[in-house]
């Protein structure tokens, strides 16, 4: 299932390199934390079906404000997502909550799952990459979300190693 969702993201971004790069460094991060943290099957095949298509509503945002703004892509996401995923045929309950996840991954409290917590830590260790962040931002944004041993250890491994 991951490797048809994958390819049919790949599919929707229509050659938006960065968007497609994006999406699989999040999903190596994410698939690599869940592993470490030890989830059982199922969940690590949501959370790795979360990471795929996090940013789906991206394009969308593009169009209809000109950002991606963490708020525009989690006001837009459930619609497009709902789309997205008919082909799936997923249970009910997996699709509500890959859309639940998906639809607050730019909210940092109430969080109600590893799946969902893991998503925001990998999230963030591409975006921390990609946007540059300052040394004092990635350790405030570590103390603030972070909460799992293996993204606190990744996360310290490659942006705070002198700490």
């Amino acid at each position: 299932m991951i490797a048809e969702m994958t390819e049919k993201m790949t599919d929707f971004y229509e050659g938006n390199r960065h968007d497609v790069a994006h999406f699989l460094k999040v999903w190596g991060w994410a698939r690599t934390i869940g592993r470490l943290e030890g989830l059982d099957l199922r969940m690590q095949a949501l959370l790795e079906m979360e990471a795929v298509v996090h940013d789906i509503a991206c394009p969308v945002c593009r169009e209809k404000y000109g950002n991606t703004a963490g708020a525009h892509q989690e006001a837009e996401s459930e619609g497009v997502l709902r789309l997205f995923l008919e082909e799936f045929n997923l249970p009910p309950e997996t699709e509500e909550r890959l859309i639940r996840v998906v639809s607050h991954h730019h909210t940092y409290t109430g969080v109600d799952g590893i799946d969902w917590q893991i998503l925001l830590e990998a999230d963030f260790l591409v975006n921390a990459d990609e946007s540059e962040y300052s040394t004092k931002q990635i350790r405030e944004f570590r103390d603030r979300v972070y909460r799992t041993e293996s993204g606190i250890r990744l996360l310290n491994t490659l942006y705070l190693r002198e700490e």
